[in-house]
């Protein structure tokens, strides 16, 4: 990655659309305010409606704390706009260890780790990949998969044609999501002893 690049490689390149979008665009520069960054906003239909929303420090870290406090600076925001319909459950996350890969500089951060990514439009016949991360390079997620009559194959996927990107949940993940977490001084993972979510539910 040459030098100069961070403010492209740390830009988010998926983008919610709809009502995720509008709440993702409210969400964005008040999480920039306090420190965090957006990972991402979605809405489901668990307990009646709860309005995810995804956040991290820029080096991956986040606490119960922080999402009490981003809680209840975006819980009354949300109100005020009024975007979503009806009753709904607010809740503040983290990105868990196996997170969704948002920025091209995700793919470099957890270079050497299993992800699975899905296509707008198909690469080599194939809109699904599994295979070891290989970084960011010139536009393309790199990703060693295998490929059949080639065998295993590093292979450049345009990130304008990504839709969804995710770690995939491995001992080998785990360890080095402790190891990072216990080298900043924090414990993104729960209790900090086993794996799992931060989150904070704003009835």
């Amino acid at each position: 990655m040459a030098a100069g690049d961070d403010a492209v490689t740390t830009e988010r390149f998926l983008r919610e659309a709809g009502l995720e979008g509008e709440l993702a665009s409210l969400a964005e520069p008040v999480l920039e305010d306090m420190g965090f960054r957006l990972v991402r906003v979605k809405v489901s239909g668990r307990d009646g409606k709860t309005v995810q929303i995804m956040a991290e420090r820029p080096d991956g870290t986040i606490n119960i704390d922080d999402c009490e406090a981003i809680s209840r600076q975006l819980s009354p925001l949300l109100d005020v706009n009024d975007i979503v319909d009806g009753a709904y459950r607010l809740e503040i996350s983290s990105p868990g260890i196996d997170r969704p890969l948002v920025r091209p500089s995700d793919f470099e951060d957890w270079s050497g780790h299993e992800a699975k990514i899905e296509l707008n439009e198909p690469v080599e016949g194939r809109r699904k990949f599994r295979g070891e991360l290989e970084g960011f390079e010139d536009g393309e997620v790199r990703i060693k998969v295998d490929i059949k009559d080639v065998g295993e194959t590093v292979i450049g996927i345009p990130v304008g044609i990504v839709s969804e990107a995710h770690l995939v949940l491995t001992d080998e993940l785990v360890r080095e999501a402790l190891a990072r977490a216990k080298d900043k001084g924090k414990a993104p993972l729960g209790d900090g002893s086993e794996p799992g979510e931060y989150n904070v539910e704003d009835a």
